[in-house]
């Protein structure tokens, strides 16, 4: 059994495994959520701490000094689109959240022995070759933006912040030679249901916008763009090659890049008509064209096989992935 601090919540899966966890969350009443939802658990077994502003160099100077801990997974980095200034509000929080915990790790926690830190697809991607056949990413890619090109776009600061955010914790790394060895997870799109104690539909993560509004009726007459980078993973897989990343020596010093491979809007149209009748009148029918894959000579390759070969991971498939999330979305009374 670890004791780990877990800065976001792959947290069911860690309590599955048996380890013991220090959680942190920015504000009372998500605090008091997942206190409720697990109430049967003492705090030696799980612990949750309020840290409210992951950008603040100090903010995890006092939850690393947890008396046991051996292992902490950082997955706390906004994605979302509704912000103004890209520096304060996304580069920011991503880069200094990053840094601040290791080096508060180094500082005061001599018995972590691995961070485990969620980077994204975003930071391995080169957006001027996203439609480049001969173009094929992998762990060893990295995307070239830098700090000069948030303003670009919005989709361009949350990639900048991801990836400045991830070279500054192995240049951290490499720099202070901590006594904990590092491992990032470079995750695209996440897909799948949502833990319903912390959720609610106006708040669903922007990664699985796409799905409610499709339950809504928004596709009825036309399937959108899919939009890059037309990589997936559903976030179970997520959770459990974040876990899989702490356990296995093997991932210690590495990048990996987890995808369960490519997707479309159309596919996700398909899965929910295939196994979701009673949504006909809201779906739109296999007639409606959109959403489809670009035709192979504007699509870039890429390469996880390294990946796979540590983590093992035998990947849930889109369909599933879409009918348990259309399932939890109806749940909330859509």
């Amino acid at each position: 059994m670890t004791r780990v601090l877990l800065t976001a919540h792959i947290l069911e899966q860690l309590l599955e495994a048996g380890h013991q966890v220090v959680t942190t969350v920015r504000s009372e009443e998500k605090a008091q959520k997942i206190r409720e939802a697990h109430n049967d658990l003492g705090r030696d077994v799980l612990d949750v701490v309020i840290v409210p502003d992951i950008a603040r160099e100090d903010a995890f100077d006092e939850v690393v000094k947890t008396p046991g801990l051996e292992a902490v997974l950082h997955t706390a980095s906004p994605f979302h689109y509704k912000w103004t200034d890209p520096l304060t509000e996304v580069v920011n929080p991503a880069v200094i959240g990053t840094t601040g915990i290791l080096k508060a790790l180094h500082r005061s926690a001599p018995g972590v022995k691995r961070v485990v830190i969620t980077s994204s697809f975003a930071a391995i991607l080169d957006e001027t070759r996203l439609e480049d056949p001969a173009m094929v990413f992998s762990e060893r890619t990295w995307n070239p933006v830098t700090i000069d090109d948030i303003h670009r776009s919005k989709p361009t600061a949350y990639r900048a912040s991801k990836t400045l955010a991830e070279r500054a914790a192995w240049d951290f790394v490499a720099s202070n030679k901590p006594s904990f060895d590092l491992v990032t997870i470079c995750p695209p799109l996440v897909l799948g249901p949502v833990v319903h104690h912390l959720a609610s539909l106006d708040a669903i993560n922007t990664s699985n916008e796409r799905v409610v509004q499709m339950v809504r009726g928004d596709w009825k007459s036309a399937i959108p763009e899919t939009g890059p980078p037309f990589l997936w993973i559903d976030v179970r897989d997520a959770a459990r090659a974040h876990l899989r990343a702490l356990d296995r020596p093997e991932a210690g010093g590495r990048r990996l890049f987890a995808t369960a491979g490519r997707f479309c809007n159309a596919e996700i149209a398909k899965a929910a008509r295939d196994n979701v009748p009673e949504l006909k009148d809201r779906l739109p029918s296999a007639q409606v064209t959109g959403g489809e894959y670009p035709p192979a000579d504007k699509f870039f390759g890429y390469d996880c096989s390294e990946t796979n070969a540590i983590l093992g991971i035998d990947w849930i498939s889109l369909e599933k992935s879409v009918v348990d999330l259309i399932t939890d979305i109806r749940s909330f009374g859509v």
